[in-house]
C-alpha cells in the first residue's frame, strides 16, 4: 500500500523531526538519501523507521512506501532521492577525550558544523565537543557531514562543562593573532578549538587556551570560512600522522 495522505502518523512523525524540539522529544533525527541510509545501517546506527517512494520498494526491510508528493513534503532536499530514515539520537553526554579532539565553540551555521564533522572524521578526530552551536543532528548538518555523524562521538554541554571535562588536555585555539600553524609543533594529545563564524573564540575558551594558531594568508584576504579554516588546521596539526 502506498500512503498518499500527509496526515498519516508516520508521515507526520518524519515531518516533525525537521524541528529541533521534536528531535529532542523523540530522541531521533533524519537521515536522508540512499547512500546515507545504507551507511547509517552499515555503521550500526539504530534506524527506527524508514520511508521511501515506490522506486525503492522492497530494498529496505520494513520501509513504509509513500507517494512522491508525500515524500517531497517531508524531504529537506531540493531533489529528493526517495528514501529516508529516522535514526536514534546517540548519547551526547560529556566524557573525557581518549585522543586529540575538536571543540566547536559557538558555531551557528549548521552547514559549517556538519562540514567540520565530516572533515574531522576524515582526518582522524573521533571526538567532537560542541557548546552553544547549531544542532549537529539537524537535516542540514547531517547532510553536510556526509555520514560523519555516524562515525564520530559528538558531545554537547556548556562551555564551562566542556572545559571542565577537557581537564588537563592542551587546548589550541584557532585565532588570527596566533602563530603560523605550519610552523607549530602540537603536543601529543590536544584539543583544537574552533570559534564562531563572526566573533571567533569566546573569552572563556580563549582564557583556557594553551596555544593559538593561525593560517597565514595574503593581505588581500581577510579571512576564510570557518569550516575551511578548521579543515586546514586539523590536517596541519596531524600532518605527521596522516
Amino acid at each position: 500500500m502506498v500512503i498518499t495522505s500527509k496526515q498519516n502518523p508516520t508521515v507526520k512523525y518524519f515531518s516533525s523531526l525537521a524541528d529541533k524540539k521534536f528531535r529532542r522529544e523523540y530522541s531521533a533525527y533524519i537521515v536522508e538519501g540512499e547512500k546515507s541510509v545504507r551507511e547509517a545501517a552499515a555503521a550500526n546506527v539504530e534506524l527506527l523507521k524508514i520511508v521511501c517512494t515506490s522506486d525503492y520498494e522492497g530494498e529496505f526491510a520494513g520501509a513504509t512506501v509513500v507517494s512522491e508528493q508525500v515524500f517531497a513534503s517531508i524531504s529537506t532536499e531540493k531533489t529528493p532521492q526517495g528514501v529516508m530514515a529516522a535514526a536514534v539520537m546517540p548519547d551526547t553526554s560529556l566524557r573525557p577525550p581518549e585522543k586529540s579532539c575538536i571543540f566547536l565553540d559557538g558555531l551557528q551555521d549548521a552547514g559549517n558544523v556538519g562540514t567540520i564533522i565530516r572533515t574531522a572524521n576524515a582526518a582522524g578526530y573521533d571526538e567532537i565537543y560542541l557548546a552553544d552551536c547549531a544542532d549537529p543532528f539537524s537535516p542540514k548538518a547531517v547532510r553536510a557531514s556526509m555520514s560523519g555523524v555516524f562515525f564520530t562521538k559528538i558531545m554537547r554541554g556548556t562551555r564551562e562543562e566542556t572545559l571542565k571535562i577537557l581537564g588537563g588536555v592542551r587546548k589550541i585555539a584557532a585565532d588570527m593573532d596566533g602563530e603560523n600553524v605550519f610552523g607549530f609543533t602540537p603536543p601529543e594529545k590536544f584539543c583544537l578549538c574552533i570559534g564562531n563564524e563572526g566573533n571567533g573564540i569566546s573569552r572563556e575558551v580563549m582564557r583556557a587556551a594553551d596555544y593559538t594558531v593561525k593560517i597565514p594568508m595574503r593581505a588581500t584576504c581577510e579571512s576564510l570560512n570557518a569550516a575551511v579554516s578548521a579543515g586546514i588546521i586539523m590536517y596541519a596539526l596531524k600532518s605527521k600522522e596522516i
